[in-house]
């Protein structure tokens, strides 16, 4: 039995033993797939289903996993989840073509994560992240965003899924033998067999290794840099069959390798490959280098391209596309950031859309091939010219290297022994590191039973390994347990032991698993199992012990439960012959668990125990492993190891015991007979280490057993109980004999391991005890560890360390404890470290010295372990001290770092008197401190386990940030300092952009019943906000409404017969509908962007309707009875604005994805209008960019023109300004002016090409491009053809032609680089005012020879239909710039013979283009709209109220009054261009008074001169201008107007002017009133082409302009709404916000209020904008740092979360402010503790906490009695905090009280809630708070001024009291050093303490008696720092008379 125990003493034992079977076996025999089947075929029929069912598959199995064995193979990995630190195991199991991902942990099952099925077997599975980022430099690796994904490699293929639901397939051009993922992506391993040889001479080599970064990329061989013998390198691909990869790992990333000819092993480490390396290994190839260093890339692409031809079919339907790209890619395309040099375009084109739709094509294989196309990478291809470039790439593909990614640099190689084995190759490799942090890197070469470790380390400078000798073990194999670094080792004899490093720690014992040594020499001690002998069978589950899972088998065969067979572990026979059950190989190392597979084939899984489990002591133990040298601290914590995890080892709360036990023991005390550690309890579980001896049974009992009892911790525990006293038990003294007799002689073995370094370790464990003290959640580990403390500090007669305990834990300090003397000849041995100082380190003292600014010597800390303390001192230094460096120093004056080596001498040292430095103004300190705390990783839970007095000058910086915080600090900033509404708008500016809290998720429950009518989703919630006073959104909903009939009012005469009563109401209907088609327009603009769809299912369209109601009876009224003729195709145009309109509801934020898009594709042929207005919105709102370009194709050559028309002015607009290829090639196929003149003539629709003209315009924008603006410049005068193919509607495409260019050279002016030579303004100049056409260049001049031979132009320019385009082309081009000359072009002609020339209509185009170049000219008031009618006109031209008119000969009154209106109404609409989206008022005033005058005007009698379809042009475009310089904000004169014209049908009301009514409307509540008009140059663009006017005559009509262009206003909306949301209740709430204009050179810098939510004015124009107080919380948001802050906000809804202040209401339930809490209580300020109810409080928090302390401790009960006072104090103090809104200063203040209470009743048993309220009096007076308090006189009160001076006077009155109660005579006995009672103790350390009387042996300096006066004493005391209060009541003991002093 004894050796057992021996045995036993050095084991580990495991715990959590567990049978392990991988997931993914059991599942994959219930997934439905390929493998059932296949055990299927193995069976008859009849055998599969005999009998038993079971048994039949079972046999099916039995036969199967012969050859499934060899397939099967998984393997397991750490999984980490954000959330908690929860930690589980992740498996990943391939069998067959099934890859299985499986996680679990030890509280969780196992379930499936994701099943995955190939078609061909899989070959590897495995883990790899994969980078994202565009730069591929070495820095981005640490930042970048990272795809997690999971690779399944098969034979041909490699399939990539990634976690978010990605996949790609990459195409393999060889065979694989193997893969490995690193830290940049993946690395191949090609298996060299020998039939492919490749096509070149024979002695090339390919590379054997491939490397891959991004499933998108190209497979690029991996360059290796060997350093050769003369240390010169050698760069080259790795061609060498002979070299296998072991073993790789990510960090660091190096790479293993096995030489199979030299049988070597290397190690290299992986990185990106330089370009010098890239450079000479290209080189080398070029010059055809010598074959044996080198592979010439030529013939290696030509090889892997004429693999990769023969894999995969070329005729890919994309193979039109991907030539497309031939193209040169240079500066023109910044679109296209390709990855990498040689990657196809398409590759990085097709990265855009979702990978898997349809992409496979150009992934992997085809690629090697495709890649002929692209441009060769310039800097290699010398020999091809740029002109020649794409041809000759073409010619010649073969020509072009594949430039490799990745480098593998050498590192090291083992040493070459004589006697190599053949096949010494690693079969396991692993990265260990030990206890203390060294690393080794081992590998296991099973052949000679080895496990050889390498010690490698970083350098200084982190850039290269250094690696070390090699240790061998001998092992048969081995396995990394890293969460307690250490490796399990499977010895040759069968034994597992545990190594850290090299060195040995223990056997492991596995509980149910014999222990291999004790197999047969020794019976095993096991209950209730007799051996009979060796040879009897042994039923399993007795074998396994613990494992109850496992089936009870019986040994008799007959007997079988086939049912349970299978579950079970073996197939074939499940008895054993012998015990021999060994374990056979270790696997899956996971943490600190890991599985052992055993001799018969089952598995265990088994953990091993932590280091240690309570905080304190991983605390203790850390700090001794940092402070001794390496080889002691592994043995120090190998030992504790042992000890700890011995079979039977501690619980929890014994485990501090056994540590002291270990500790002590190992520095030379005997533990048994020192008393205090002889009485550990340690729970029954007498572990054998603690001397097996005391577990003796004694039947008869004994003395010692009652004096353990009297001496036990549980004793003085019932001694001090409330209950002892109050029976008045006598207290039992133990009898103090045997102490002394053991006190005799104890004395310290110096011989032990860690007698020398006593001293070092007692002063690291007095940090740790420093550092606890500064959490107030260990108060229980302080106690036990200043036992220790105590102990040590006694034996090395440390007395300075002995009274600072006492003062603090009086109670715990023993007078006369036992010492145990160290031989004086002995302590030579102890080793005193530099850092060791005499003083004991105190972090109170030093806070306390701080803040009185006295001088301190920097405090030490522990690096890693005193991380509080760090951060207390720091933060005590820059915001006391106000030193700002102190924090961003690396080594700070204030700590003195502490390390185990010895430090240099530092002379430096001594004190420096810390002054407070005035520099920065102080907010600024708080701000830094609160900043820094918060990227330190502080947080409010850390806050509040410090102690209140030093968590004080922390929150007060934090209640100054408060008050005025920075909008852009970082959400941990916000939530440090109690801003819930900051740090919620940082969290959600994290956040992807989703659904905001502003969107209504249902539509509201009465219009569900009702028919839809597409303006349900609108959130009313806001709206209701922004329009409080009146209804006007719902009469905004039933004018745009048009899914519902319309009312016919129609009387029938009497002479009417009934079938002309119907065509009458069928005609008055038409009329109606003209108006009904007009309306979806409005109607998108009034809901864009104001919904989130569901991606399960389709958009709702609502119906156009339009059918009408006839009254009375309700009849209804259809166009289509066939009665009257109704216009062909009348609708179409009217659904695809309706199609429109809906998708414009979809935000821009929403989730959408190619699938949806199609999904969304109606069945019916008749609703292709309205999906083609659908595409078309989805291009306007950015989500077209998703549709994968298959689907795009698919529906060009569907050839509906209404689809192309949307689709292609979609996707322009989605990639605005970008220059994308891929699309310009697209919109080309559309124009034939793009296309070479050679190519076929193609059928485009005529409105299609000026779709795509405009598209052009949209994707160059900006841009400049000068063969786009070549082209559009003569599209303008496009001639009509000589086959009349361009005839129709060419004023459209002339405007479209003209609106592109303006577009593409948009605002550059004269500047337009490279251009003069098109003379782009003289062109447009003569396009505007006629004249001969020029000689058309470029290559379509063979087209245009011929005249058309039907319309007779001749050689001028018509003039009628280019002047339009050219107008505006030349406003565009010359937008904002100012340039005169060109202005004076544009001026209205001033004479009749000239004004006879012009178009009226032609004049408001110019007039509105001159505005806008003389951009700053532009004035708000009529005086300068009359200012741009010239002279003859103003004086001619007749008001239209008078009533005769003036006759004049040679004066035109018709063209002078149409020319007078048309010049106005383009001032107008300048006018609102300039000011649109500002509301600026006298613009408005000016255009409502002209829109007046224009209504009037259309009724006056002479009307007709002007034209009636003049006046209504001229009235819809003011009415426009008004509505875009109201737009969103909901005016209601304008909406008055709008109205207005709504109710007027019939005459000249067409089709055009309800739309640009309606348009009006619609841009007046633009977004429900969250979007407003942008005046950016590319939003002007936009709306000159939506508001271009010219109105349609009828829904068919494109004559002038293509009515699809009106939506294009959506590029000029933009977000401006801003919307306090209340951070409490989460509901949109009014609030002050002030808003700072900068100045500009029409006003100063100006304030203005407004009551948000609210349109902000354009951003640009912004300084500030502030939420102001009182009601809520300051929050400014500044806009000169940048508007990026602000535009996110916005952009997600805007949302700005605002939180009320306490006591306050919100604007809604209080407008006046009259009814707040404050208001109420400043009436009666002197009563407010009384008047102040408990009930109230709610009205000023929400916060739960305060809530339940104001229920349970300020409600008064009846009969109080004197409870009442303190209740009293509880309201006041909870008032006080509310008000005041430092709700977190609640527990202190609670805190302080209690303290002062226990003071009075002396029941003080620890000291440091005295600290704490010291030092909250010396904050409070410290010069710092001081100079803030003067600074910010306004500023809140932070701790009551009354309550502080009430406690320090009580504390005063109760240590003075006890001073004159007999206290003076302990102070005496303390101050000569003698002892004093028992019962004084308590309170002595107290008045010391709080005080600050210094320690005795400081006193004998100052000399003690002898002093005669107080000043005497004072001189003397002043070194000592004592303060005078303090000084006064000692005065009596020293000045030698020490009778009681009153004071």
């Amino acid at each position: 039995m004894s050796n057992f125990y021996e045995e036993r003493a050095t084991m580990i034992a495991a715990g959590d033993l567990q049978e392990f079977v991988p997931f993914g076996r059991d599942h994959c025999k219930h997934h439905p797939n390929a493998l059932n089947l296949q055990l299927r075929q193995l069976q008859p029929a009849s055998e599969l289903w005999s009998s038993d069912g079971a048994a039949g598959l079972v046999g099916s199995l039995q036969e199967v996993t012969i050859h499934e064995k060899q397939k099967e193979s998984w393997q397991l990995r750490k999984g980490g989840s954000e959330i908690g630190e929860v930690d589980y195991d992740e498996e990943l199991y391939v069998a067959g073509n099934m890859v299985i991902w499986s996680r679990g942990s030890k509280s969780q099952a196992l379930a499936v994560y994701k099943a995955f099925t190939v078609d061909s077997p899989v070959q590897q599975a495995l883990w790899c992240d994969f980078v994202i980022s565009q730069d591929k430099s070495e820095k981005a690796y640490s930042t970048a965003a990272v795809e997690k994904c999971m690779c399944v490699l098969q034979s041909s293929c490699i399939n990539v899924h990634s976690t978010e639901g990605k996949d790609y397939i990459a195409s393999l051009p060889f065979q694989v033998a193997n893969v490995w993922p690193t830290k940049y992506g993946l690395l191949f391993e090609r298996s060299s067999s020998s039939h492919e040889l490749p096509p070149g001479p024979p002695r090339e080599p390919l590379p054997t290794m491939f490397s891959m970064l991004h499933p998108l990329d190209e497979i690029t061989p991996l360059v290796c840099k060997s350093g050769s013998l003369f240390g010169s390198s050698r760069v080259q691909y790795v061609v060498d069959h002979a070299i296998k990869i072991v073993f790789l790992n990510t960090d660091p990333s190096i790479v293993m390798t096995y030489d199979t000819v030299q049988n070597l092993h290397s190690v290299w480490v992986l990185r990106r490959v330089k370009a010098e390396e890239e450079n000479a290994v290209l080189k080398f190839s070029e010059q055809g280098g010598t074959p044996q260093n080198v592979a010439p890339s030529s013939s290696l692409t030509a090889h892997l391209r004429s693999l990769s031809k023969g894999d995969s079919p070329m005729a890919s339907p994309f193979q039109n596309y991907s030539s497309i790209h031939s193209q040169s890619r240079s500066a023109s395309s910044p679109s296209l950031h390709s990855r990498s040099p040689s990657v196809s375009n398409m590759a990085a084109l097709s990265r855009a859309h979702s990978p898997a739709l349809g992409v496979h094509s150009f992934t992997g294989v085809q690629r090697f091939s495709l890649s002929g196309h692209n441009q060769s990478p310039r800097r290699h291809s010398i020999s091809h010219s740029p002109e020649s470039n794409s041809n000759s790439s073409l010619l010649a593909p073969e020509t072009e290297p594949i430039v490799p990614e990745l480098c593998i640099d050498h590192l090291w190689t083992e040493a070459i022994t004589n006697i190599r084995e053949k096949n010494s190759q690693a079969s396991k490799v692993f990265i260990t590191s030990d206890l203390c942090g060294q690393k080794f890197l081992c590998f296991l070469v099973e052949s000679q039973l080895q496990l050889r470790c390498v010690k490698f380390q970083e350098s200084n400078d982190k850039s290269q390994l250094i690696f070390g000798a090699i240790t061998n073990i001998q092992a048969k194999d081995a396995a990394p347990v890293e969460k307690i670094d250490t490796m399990l080792v499977l010895e040759s004899s069968g034994t597992l032991v545990l190594y850290t490093g090299v060195v040995r720690v223990g056997k492991v014992f596995i509980p149910g698993l014999p222990a291999p040594s004790l197999t047969m020499s020794n019976p095993m001690p096991r209950p209730s199992t007799p051996l009979d002998s060796v040879s009897s069978p042994m039923p399993l589950s007795k074998l396994l012990g613990s494992l109850d899972e496992v089936v009870l088998l019986s040994p008799v065969p007959e007997l079988r439960d086939s049912s349970k067979l299978h579950d079970s572990l073996y197939n074939e026979d499940c008895t054993f012959q012998q015990l021999g059950t060994y374990i056979h190989s270790i696997r899956d190392p996971v943490r600190n668990r890991v599985t052992l597979e055993l001799s018969n084939g089952s598995m265990v899984r088994i953990t091993l125990p932590e280091i240690a489990t309570s905080e304190l002591v991983q605390t203790c133990l850390q700090a001794i492993k940092f402070i001794l040298p390496k080889e002691i601290a592994v043995q120090v914590l190998v030992k504790w190891y042992s000890v700890h995890s011995a079979p039977g080892g501690p619980s929890y709360h014994s485990e501090w015991n056994l540590f002291v036990t270990c500790l002590m023991n190992l520095m030379g005390y005997n533990t048994d007979r020192l008393a205090w550690t002889r009485n550990f309890d340690f729970e029954g579980s007498l572990s054998p280490v603690i001397a097996p001896k005391k577990a003796r049974p004694s039947e008869t009992g004994s003395d010692d057993d009652w004096e353990y009892l009297l001496n036990s911790d549980y004793h003085q525990k019932v001694e001090s109980h409330l209950l002892n006293r109050s029976l008045c038990l006598s207290p039992l003294e133990a009898s103090q004999m045997k102490d002394e007799d053991l006190s005799q002689n104890l004395s310290l073995d110096s011989s032990t391991l860690l007698f020398p370094h006593i001293p070092a370790i007692f002063f690291v464990l007095h940090l740790v005890y420093e550092e606890l003290k500064l959490n107030t959640l260990m108060g229980e580990g302080i106690c036990s560890l200043v036992d220790l403390l105590i102990q040590l500090a006694r034996d090395l007669k440390l007395e300075p360390y002995l009274d600072h305990y006492y003062r603090d834990y009086p109670t715990l300090f023993r007078t006369t404890g036992q010492v145990c003397t160290i031989d004086q000849g002995q302590t030579g041995f102890m080793h005193h470290p530099s850092f060791f100082t005499s003083e004991p380190p105190s972090i109170y003292q030093w806070v306390s010295s701080c803040l009185k600014g006295e001088g301190t010597p920097p405090y030490p800390y522990l690096p890693g372990i005193c991380e509080r303390s760090r951060l207390v001192v720091l933060s005590i230094a820059l915001y006391i001290l106000g030193d700002e460096s102190s924090v961003f120093d690396e080594s700070s004056r204030y700590l003195s770092r502490i390390t185990p080596a010895p430090p240099k001498s530092q002379a430096d040292q001594e004190e420096n008197r810390f002054s407070f430095s005035h520099s920065t103004s102080v907010s600024n300190l708080a701000e830094k401190l609160v900043v820094w705390m918060a990227s330190v990783g502080f947080t409010l839970r850390d806050l509040e386990t410090l102690p209140f007095g030093i968590a004080l000058p922390i929150r007060d910086a934090i209640y100054h940030c408060r008050e005025q915080p920075a909008a852009d600090w970082p959400e941990a900033v916000c939530l440090l300092i109690g801003r819930q509404d900051l740090s919620k708008q940082a969290c959600e500016g994290n956040l992807p952009k989703g659904k905001s809290v502003l969107s209504s998720d249902v539509p509201s429950g009465t219009e569900t019943e009702e028919e839809d009518d597409g303006m349900n989703d609108m959130n009313q919630e806001v709206m209701s906000l922004i329009w409080n006073e009146d209804l006007r959104v719902q009469d905004v909903r039933r004018l745009l409404q048009s899914a519902h009939p319309v009312r016919v009012n129609v009387v029938q005469y009497p002479e009417l017969s009934d079938h002309e009563f119907i065509e009458e109401k069928e005609n008055r209907l038409l009329q109606l509908c003209q108006r009904t088609m007009a309306l979806p327009v409005g109607r998108g603009m009034f809901t864009l962007f104001s919904y989130h769809p569901v991606p399960t299912e389709p958009l709702p369209i609502p119906k156009l309707n339009l059918t009408g109601r006839a009254p009375p009876r309700n009849t209804t009224v259809d166009l289509n009875s066939g009665n009257i003729d109704v216009p062909p195709n009348m609708t179409s145009w009217a659904s695809f604005h309706n199609g429109v309109a809906a998708g414009l509801k979809i935000a821009p934020a929403s989730q959408i994805d190619s699938a949806w898009i199609v999904y969304n594709k109606p069945k019916h042929a008749e609703l292709a209008n309205e999906y083609a207005g659908f595409l078309m919105a989805l291009g306007l709102n950015g989500h077209l960019t998703k549709l994968a370009t298959l689907n795009i194709h698919d529906y060009l050559t569907k050839g509906h023109e209404m689809t192309s028309i949307g689709l292609l002015l979609g996707v322009s607009a989605a990639k605005l300004g970008t220059m994308d290829m891929s699309i310009t090639r697209l919109l080309s196929i559309h124009i034939p002016a793009l296309l070479p003149p050679t190519s076929t003539e193609l059928d485009v629709p005529h409105n299609v090409q000026v779709a795509a003209v405009v598209g052009i315009g949209l994707v160059y924008q900006g841009t400049a491009h000068r063969h786009t603006a070549e082209v559009l410049l003569a599209e303008i005068g496009r001639p009509p053809g000589p086959e009349m193919e361009y005839c129709t509607d060419r004023e459209s495409y002339s405007l479209a032609a003209g609106l592109a260019l303006g577009m593409v050279c948009l605002g550059h002016g004269s500047n337009l680089i490279g251009m003069s030579d098109l003379n782009v303004p003289e062109q447009l100049y003569q396009y505007m005012v006629g004249g001969h056409r020029r000689f058309q260049a470029g290559m379509h001049r063979e087209k245009h020879k011929s005249p058309s031979y039907q319309i007779k132009e001749g050689d001028t320019i018509n003039v009628d239909v280019t002047c339009p385009g050219a107008t505006l082309a030349l406003a565009m081009i010359y937008l904002k710039t100012n340039n005169r000359s060109i202005a004076d072009w544009l001026r209205a002609p001033d004479t009749m013979y000239l004004l006879d020339f012009v178009k009226p209509e032609f004049l408001l185009l110019r007039t509105l283009a001159r505005c806008l170049i003389l951009w700053d000219d532009i004035l708000p008031s009529s005086k300068w709209v009359d200012s741009n009618v010239p002279q003859i006109i103003r004086e001619n031209s007749i008001s239209l109220s008078e009533i005769e008119l003036p006759c004049s000969e040679d004066l035109n009154l018709e063209t002078l009054s149409q020319a007078h209106v048309y010049i106005i109404a383009g001032a107008c609409l300048s006018l609102g261009f300039r000011f649109a989206g500002s509301e600026n008022l006298s613009a408005f005033n000016c255009l409502h008074k002209f829109a007046k005058d224009f209504m009037s005007y259309l009724s006056a009698p002479n009307a007709s001169v002007t034209g009636p379809y003049n006046l209504e042009t001229c009235l819809s475009v003011v009415l426009l201008s008004l509505a875009m310089v109201m737009a969103g904000s909901g005016n209601l004169k304008v909406l008055q107007l709008c109205r207005f014209l709504h109710m007027k049908t019939g005459g000249e009301m067409n089709y055009g002017f309800h739309l640009a009514h309606h348009m009006a409307l619609g841009i007046l509540f633009l977004g429900g009133g969250r979007y407003s008009l942008s005046t950016s140059n590319s939003s002007i663009a936009a709306l000159l082409c939506a508001l271009y006017p010219h109105f349609p005559a009828h829904s068919t009509d494109n004559r002038y302009h293509l009515q699809a262009l009106r939506h294009l206003y959506v590029l000029a909306a933009e977000p401006r709404l801003l919307v306090p949301v209340d951070v409490d209740t989460n509901t949109p709430c009014y609030a002050l916000v002030e808003v700072i204009y900068k100045g500009t050179q029409w006003y100063e810098q100006t304030k203005e209020e407004l009551m948000a939510p609210t349109l902000l004015p354009e951003l640009h124009l912004l300084k500030q904008i502030k939420v102001k107080g009182p009601r809520y919380w300051e929050l400014l948001i500044d806009l000169s740092k940048g508007t990026q802050h602000l535009k996110s906000i916005l952009s997600k809804d805007g949302v700005l979360y605002v939180k009320l202040r306490a006591g306050q209401l919100s604007y809604k339930e209080d407008p006046m402010g009259w009814q707040s809490l404050l208001a109420q209580t400043v009436a009666n300020r002197n009563s407010e503790a009384r008047a102040f109810k408990p009930e109230t409080i709610s009205a000023f928090t929400s916060d739960p906490a305060l809530l339940s302390f104001a229920e349970y401790f300020c409600k008064p009960t009846v009969n109080m009695g004197q409870k009442q006072e303190i209740l009293d104090l509880f309201s006041s103090v909870l008032y006080e905090c509310v008000t005041q809104e430092t709700p977190e200063m609640l527990p202190a203040y609670i805190a302080m009280d209690q303290a002062v209470r226990r003071l009075g009743r002396r029941e003080m048993s620890e000291t440091s809630e005295l600290w704490q309220i010291k030092l909250v009096l010396e904050f409070f007076s410290s010069r710092s708070h001081q100079e803030r308090m003067q600074n910010y006189p306004k500023r809140g009160l932070f701790m009551n001024s009354e309550f502080l001076p009430v406690v320090k006077c009580s504390i005063d009155n109760t240590l003075d009291q006890w001073l004159q109660a007999g206290g003076d005579v302990c102070v005496h006995a303390y101050l000569s050093g003698q002892p004093c009672e028992e019962a004084q103790l308590g309170m002595l350390a107290c008045f010391l303490v709080y005080h600050s009387v210094p320690a005795p042996q400081h006193l004998p300096s100052v000399g003690l008696e002898g002093s005669t006066s107080f000043a005497e004493l004072l001189f003397r005391f002043k070194q000592l720092k004592m303060p005078v209060r303090a000084l006064l009541r000692l005065a009596p003991l020293l000045l030698g008379n020490p009778q009681p002093m009153v004071m």
